[in-house]
This record gives C-alpha cells, sequence and structure tokens, in this order.
C-alpha cells in the first residue's frame, strides 16, 4: 500500500535521500515536497561558482521540474510549514495541512548574524541561498561598487572571490589571526592571504567589528574596534550557522543544539526522522556535505525498513576560488605527543604539513599542491600506520614502496570508502560499482554518481579510478587544448573571460597563463571574437585578429582577385539594384556574375584596389555588403509564401526579410544561414538550414540544426509558435544561446550535438524569462555591431589596405 510521506525542506540532504528512495522503493511512497524557497533542490554548495560568474544557476540545479514530475512528487515551494501536528500526523502548510504516515524533517540551517549595531540596516545580508547571490551579483552591475565580508571563513571567502570576480572592491575582515583557521594553520592561512591579496581582495586580520555604519537605512560602512573605518554598498555576513529548530522545539520533539537523532536518522517521535544540516547527533551537528548525504541514505533505507546506522566520518575540506588550491582533514592543533612533517616550497608557493600522532596520521594540510589530499584523507579516517613510510610519507603515495612514477599507485593505495568527490559525496567504491556495471566513459560515470559533476576538480582522480578499473579498456577523454599557446580548452577561456571579466586580449593571455607572447593564427580569431561577444560595447574589434576574408570584408579567389556580394534582404532585389550590379560588373571588369543557392549575386574577379570602389557605387546605390565572408548571418533565403505561390500559408519573404534585418551583422562562432519556407512543401530548404522557418496554417514551425557543406544534417523542431513576433524573439534567443556557448568556428548543429536539444529547449522555449533576456542580450550587442563594413572602408584612412603594395612593373622598368 502507498503511504504518504512529507518532505519539510529540498535540500541537498532531502534530495539525495529522495534519489535513494525512488532508486530502492519506488511506488512506495506518496511524495509532498515543502520548501520555503520558490524552487526546489540545487547544490548550494556551488553558489559560489555562481557567483563569481564561472557557473549559472540551471549549472548547479540537481533536481528540476520535470524530475519531480516523473517521480511523482507534489512540490509544495515558497509555501511555509506552519506547524506539525503529533497528534494528528498532520503538516500543516500556509495553503492548508497534509497528513503523512511519516515525515522528515530536513529545514538546513540558519546563518548566523552577529547582532551588532546596525545589523538590520538595508543592504547587510548572509551569504546562504540564492537569493542572498543574486544580491551580491547584482552589486556586481554598479562600477566602483565595494563590499564588506565579516568572517574569513570557507563561505566568507568565496563570498569575497566571487564579488572580486563580478568586479566588486572587496574587504574581508576576520576576527582572528589567519584565514580559515578551524580548517588551516598559520603558514597556510598566511599563503591563503597572500594569494587573496594578489587577487585584488584586501584582507583584514586581527580586526574586530565594532560598529555598522549606515545612511538613511541602508549599509554604507563599518568601524573597527580600533576606530578605522571601510565603506561599502554591501556587507555580507559570512560567521556560521545554527541549526533551523523551529518547527521541532513547537512540535515538542527533542531538541539540543540540534533535533536528536539515532543512528537510523529517528527522532523522538518513531514516526518522524529528521537529516542534514538542523539535527543534532551524538552531540555534534554538521554543516559539510559528506555526512549529510550519509545521512541521507541511512534516511531512506529506515524508511524503507532496513536496518541501517548512521556513523560520522572524518571530512576533508576544499576551498572553490579559482586559483587557490587547498586542501585540510582531520586534526592539525598543536599538542603534546604530536610531530609535524612540513614540506616547503616557496618558489611554487606550496606548503604541506601532516601532524602525527604515534604510528598514525591525524591531520594534513596543504596549499598549492593538494593532488594527494584524498590519499592522507584516507589515511586518517583508516587510522592507518603510517610508521613504515614515514620518512617519505610527505611526498605522498607514488612514493610508497612501487614504482615511484606510477600514477595509479595513488589510487590503488585508497581504501572502498575513500571520497572521491567533495561535492557531491562520492566514494571510490561507488565510481567502481558503476563502471563494472557497465559504465565507460566519464560521461556515464558522472551522469550516474554525480562525481566530478560540480566543481570539476576531482576529475582527474575520477579518471585515475576509471583507467585502475578498466585498465586497458579505458581511453582517456582527451580535451583539446585551444591551441598550442594554452593547455586550457575554448570552454575554459570562455568561462574566464567572463568570471574575471577579462576586456582585452592581453588580459586573456596574462590571466590565463599563455605561453606565447601575443597569440598565434588559431587563438587571436577566436578570442577576438569570444570578447566581442561577452563584452559588446566594450570591447574594440581587432581587425587583424580576422582571417583574410573577414579582414577584407570580401572573399578572396584562387587567382588573388576577391567576390563581392551584396546583400539582398530576403532574396528580394529590385531592377534598379540590378543595373547597379549590372553598372558595377561593367565598370570593374567583373569576370563572372553568378547567382548563388543562397538567393544572392556574386561578383567575382574583382581586384583587391578596387573594392573600395565597387562598394561605394553599390552603397550609393542602397545596397550593403551581404557578409558572405563573415563568422555570422549570411543570409535568409524565402520562398514567394502568400504572395504568389497558391499553397503559401504565411508571408514567408515578409518574415524572411524581417528576420534578416533583425539579425544581420552579428558574430556568430561560424557562419549561419537562415531560410523561410511559406508551407511544409519547403521550397526555401528550411530543414538544412542553422534557423529554418516551416509556415503552417496554424503558425510558424521553428526547425534548428541543420546543414548543407561537408557535413550533411537535417534539421530538429525547437517549436511552434504562433506570431512573426515569437519567431523574432526565439530566433535571436537561440541565436544569442549559441554565441554565448559554442566554441569558435563551431558550427550549430556540432553545438547543439554537445549541449543537447533538451538544454537548449529549457533556455529558449519552456523558460520565457531566460528566452527574454537572451533576446535582450543579443538586440543590446546588435547596437554595436550593425554597421556595413563596406561603408566604413571605402573612407580615405582604409584606402590604403587595399592598394598594391607595390608597382613591380614600374619597379622593373626603373
Amino acid at each position: 500500500m502507498t503511504r504518504n510521506l512529507i518532505i519539510i525542506g529540498a535540500g541537498m540532504a532531502s534530495g539525495r535521500m529522495l534519489e535513494h528512495l525512488f532508486e530502492t522503493q519506488p511506488d512506495a511512497w506518496n511524495v509532498t515536497l515543502f520548501n520555503a524557497e520558490p524552487r526546489g533542490n540545487y547544490n548550494r554548495l556551488m553558489l559560489s561558482p555562481v557567483l563569481s560568474g564561472e557557473k549559472t544557476f540551471a549549472d548547479i540545479v540537481t533536481h528540476d521540474a520535470q524530475w519531480y514530475e516523473a517521480n511523482g512528487v507534489t512540490c509544495r515551494f515558497g509555501e511555509k510549514v506552519l506547524r506539525i501536528d503529533r497528534d494528528a500526523r498532520l503538516v500543516v502548510g500556509e495553503n492548508g495541512a497534509v497528513p503523512y504516515d511519516r515525515l522528515v524533517i530536513a529545514t538546513g540551517s540558519n546563518p548566523f548574524m552577529i547582532p551588532l549595531p546596525g545589523h538590520d540596516l538595508q543592504g547587510v545580508i548572509p551569504y546562504r541561498d540564492l537569493d542572498d547571490t543574486e544580491t551580491m551579483m547584482a552589486l556586481g552591475a554598479t562600477p566602483g561598487s565595494r563590499a564588506i565580508v565579516i568572517g574569513g571563513g570557507l563561505l566568507g571567502l568565496e563570498a569575497a572571490a566571487g564579488m572580486k570576480a563580478q568586479g566588486i572592491d572587496v574587504t574581508v575582515v576576520h576576527v582572528m589571526a589567519h584565514l580559515m583557521e578551524r580548517q588551516l594553520d598559520e603558514a597556510a592561512g598566511y599563503l591563503l592571504k597572500k594569494s587573496l591579496e594578489e587577487k585584488g581582495i584586501t584582507v583584514l586580520t586581527s580586526a574586530n567589528s565594532k560598529e555598522i555604519l549606515g545612511t538613511d537605512g541602508r549599509v554604507s560602512g563599518l568601524r573597527l574596534d580600533d576606530g578605522t573605518e571601510i565603506s561599502c554598498d554591501l556587507l555580507v555576513m559570512a560567521v556560521g550557522i545554527r541549526p533551523n529548530v523551529a518547527l521541532a522545539n513547537d512540535a515538542g520533539l527533542a531538541v539540543g543544539r540540534g533535533i536528536h537523532v539515532d543512528d537510523a536518522m529517528v527522532t523522538s517521535d518513531a514516526n518522524i526522522l529528521a537529516l542534514g544540516e538542523c539535527i543534532e547527533h551524538q552531540g555534534a551537528v554538521f554543516g559539510l556535505v559528506a555526512p549529510l548525504y550519509d545521512q541521507a541514505k541511512v534516511a531512506a533505507d529506515t524508511l524503507g525498513e532496513r536496518t541501517a546506522a548512521f556513523i560520522p566520518k572524518e571530512v576533508a575540506t576544499k576551498l572553490k576560488v579559482t586559483g587557490c588550491d587547498l586542501f585540510s582533514a582531520g586534526d592539525f592543533a598543536e599538542g603534546d605527543g604530536r610531530d609535524d612533517i612540513v614540506f616547503r616550497d616557496p618558489a611554487r608557493g606550496i606548503y604541506k604539513r601532516l601532524v602525527l600522532q604515534g604510528t598514525r596520521l591525524i591531520g594534513a594540510v596543504m596549499y598549492g599542491d593538494t593532488a594527494d589530499g584524498a590519499w592522507f584523507h584516507g589515511l586518517i579516517k583508516d587510522r592507518s600506520d603510517v610508521s613504515d613510510m614515514r620518512d617519505t610519507l610527505i611526498f605522498g603515495p607514488a612514493f610508497q614502496g612501487g614504482t615511484p612514477s606510477d600514477p595509479l599507485a595513488a589510487v590503488a593505495a585508497l581504501p572502498d570508502d575513500a571520497e572521491i568527490c567533495g561535492c557531491n559525496g562520492v566514494c571510490k567504491s561507488r565510481i567502481v560499482d558503476v563502471i563494472n556495471g557497465g559504465a565507460t566513459s566519464l560521461t556515464d560515470v558522472r551522469a550516474q554518481t554525480k562525481a566530478s559533476a560540480s566543481c570539476g576538480s576531482c576529475t582527474g582522480l575520477v579518471e585515475q579510478v576509471m583507467a585502475l578499473t578498466l585498465g586497458d579498456g579505458f581511453e582517456v577523454q582527451t580535451v583539446k587544448p585551444m591551441c598550442p599557446c594554452t593547455p586550457l580548452t575554448h570552454m575554459d577561456v570562455r568561462r574566464l573571460i567572463k568570471s574575471r571579466a577579462l576586456k582585452s586580449m592581453a588580459a586573456v593571455m596574462q590571466e590565463c597563463g599563455w605561453t606565447t607572447s601575443c597569440g598565434c593564427a588559431s587563438c587571436r580569431p577566436a578570442l577576438n571574437y569570444y570578447l566581442l561577444c561577452d563584452w559588446p560595447g566594450e570591447y574594440q574589434d581587432d581587425d587583424q585578429s580576422r582571417f583574410v576574408n573577414e579582414r577584407m570584408h570580401s572573399n578572396i579567389q584562387k587567382d588573388g582577385t576577391y567576390s563581392v556580394v551584396p546583400r539582398m534582404w530576403g532574396g528580394i532585389t529590385t531592377s534598379d539594384e540590378l543595373r547597379a550590379i549590372a553598372d558595377a560588373a561593367d565598370k570593374y571588369a567583373v569576370q563572372t556574375v553568378k547567382v548563388t543557392g543562397g538567393q544572392r549575386i556574386d561578383l567575382l574577379g574583382v581586384k583587391k584596389q578596387d573594392l573600395p570602389d565597387i562598394w561605394a557605387d553599390l552603397n550609393a546605390a542602397g545596397m550593403v555588403s551581404g557578409q558572405a565572408y563573415a563568422k555570422g548571418l549570411r543570409t535568409v533565403k524565402t520562398c514567394v509564401g502568400t504572395d504568389h505561390c497558391r499553397f503559401g500559408t504565411q508571408d514567408s519573404t515578409g518574415l524572411g526579410i524581417r528576420m534578416e534585418k533583425a539579425l544581420w551583422g552579428a558574430w556568430t562562432p561560424a557562419k549561419v544561414k537562415m531560410a523561410v519556407s511559406g508551407c511544409p512543401r519547403n521550397c526555401a530548404e528550411s530543414t538544412c538550414k542553422d534557423v529554418g522557418v516551416i509556415c503552417v496554417d496554424s503558425g510558424y514551425v521553428l526547425h534548428i540544426g541543420g546543414a548543407a557543406g561537408l557535413h550533411i544534417q537535417g534539421t530538429v523542431v525547437m517549436c511552434t509558435v504562433k506570431t512573426e513576433d515569437e519567431v523574432l524573439e526565439h530566433t535571436a534567443a537561440v541565436v544569442q544561446l549559441y554565441r554565448e556557448e559554442a566554441a569558435y568556428l563551431e558550427r550549430m548543429y556540432k553545438w547543439m550535438e554537445n549541449v543537447g536539444l533538451d538544454h537548449i529547449v529549457a533556455r529558449v522555449v519552456t523558460d520565457a524569462d531566460s528566452r527574454r533576456a537572451l533576446a535582450d542580450r543579443f538586440y543590446f550587442a546588435q547596437q554595436f555591431m550593425q554597421q556595413d563594413p563596406w561603408a566604413e572602408r571605402t573612407k580615405p584612412a582604409y584606402r590604403a589596405l587595399y592598394a598594391p603594395l607595390a608597382d613591380l612593373t614600374l619597379e622593373a622598368a626603373e
């Protein structure tokens, strides 16, 4: 019989519990999920990369609406639970009561706010959820904005680094003598402070906050107890959390610092379980994700009436700040009977410290090189006897008796329960299980376990587990770097340009560690495109970083002459335009006049020095460049539609002209071709274009992802809309998404293979806000892009670019 299960709180712990529940007990429960936030499960640990711009919120959603629907979960998001009636077994929400057979409380924790004078001013926020993250991101839109972060712990530093990436001037105020004092020793804290200061973040340690200053009810600064005043527009408190036990308290459950639970995650009421940051187990409360995931599995087993027990384990800490490699695990405080092993490399900023007690390793702190962190963590958790390898322990597992260069020695030495992915709490045995179950690629493992799916810092370790398990059957998924100048991929560079606000080619090369002084013919055009796309109106196009056709604004032919293709909006021309083209053909001795497959007239065989003059003549006749050379919109092919065709259902020609006039001039990763067909007979060949529209009686069917060049690719249907305006908005949005996510020279259909149609539909079709935002960004960029390059190049300043380098005939005569 299906029973009613109510869960209060859609955090990471309850989300993981639901996964276990549906995996082991499908159809056993009618699940109702309450959440005070107006959204479902997302990876809260990854808010910092969202803040820094390295990820979007969509990237960190762990369970979307389709997942809840597929598993039959009734979602009551944005609704607060008012009380729990244990006698009647009811949960009373703002919109009514729901009966339960079993109840799970996963209310998480509340951020602690220091009750300083002024703590209730507007602009004083904690760092806890997406709303806080968005508030900090919004501050970055104001040039010269300033923020203070009180708290130099893990969360505070990630907030500070994220806001700095948004262009905000940030000061960290920390009351202790060094940063992250609970996880780091003084030396590692010093290196971390130095690294953050090199990123432009001001760090004040041993600084005691006394009063938050305000003006007209809004925060304006912070006064320290030594009288120092620091001004700010936003103050973020990241000083700790407190278990959220209010509902449990009101319901009369046993509560200490958190909700009391036994090993099976059952509270003082046998029908109520609790898990996550809101609980207290054997006197301990929890703030890291690994134990929360362990609790989730135990809670699911308990609901399935299987015996299970939560056993707390040692946990490790990593900092999610780009460029700060930090690892900490165990106990490294000073004490009797404890010995240290320390390794320093000042030139490379590497510091390692191991703390031993007797024959055991009890603590490890590493900064700068954290590759062996999981192995050390395993030794600590297993209470291993390390006396035999003490002399070489600091150098890691590769030096413990095996061949020093054996890269798999470390992984082989890890126990089954060694944590490989800290973000998602995935241990070695879980990865081995899915590999033995048939997973052969990193993508498979990631999909089935979520290992390496969040911050990605464990990807190399996951691959080593795969190599160890699969042996010769494992093929490393090699990621092709952007070019020989950098080991970074196109996507790495795109992400860093955005997250670090890099707005010049020199800045990209410097900050991303280019190995050449000024790039190469591969990376410079790509960087030029990425900067133009990300910073329209700010970045100045670098003409010399374009391929010859784009630099000359014309297609070079095999004999060194050029072809000139004027634009014909939607394939429509006039007798005046045809006369102007004919006159230009005569005047400049054009060798060939060719009608192209894209409804254009191509003038082939124009000498380079004649280009400015022929462009000027065509401009005078009202014609502009057709950009037949561009990584941008080439043509919008049309049929005659309802104007002349007896089968036409819509004005395909008029729509094609509207689309071309809206979209011309935009730079894209590769060429883009479009078409509009007036009926399903598809005379404009819309189903082999990057974007194709098929007009039907009820509206317009939008196709995307076609190609008819080296690769023949039919389109897929993205959606059907009713009006021309909707066609334009959807088209602008999908082109902008392609502009923002594809690698340079990657055609739209290739990009679609990488991201999947579902992703595109989710961003462009089903999410109206996302679609409008994409279209708005596209049209904002268009105000800087829609300038006819021919008109510009006919100006005297540019004519020298098209003049012959030398008159060799004259030089020979002289």
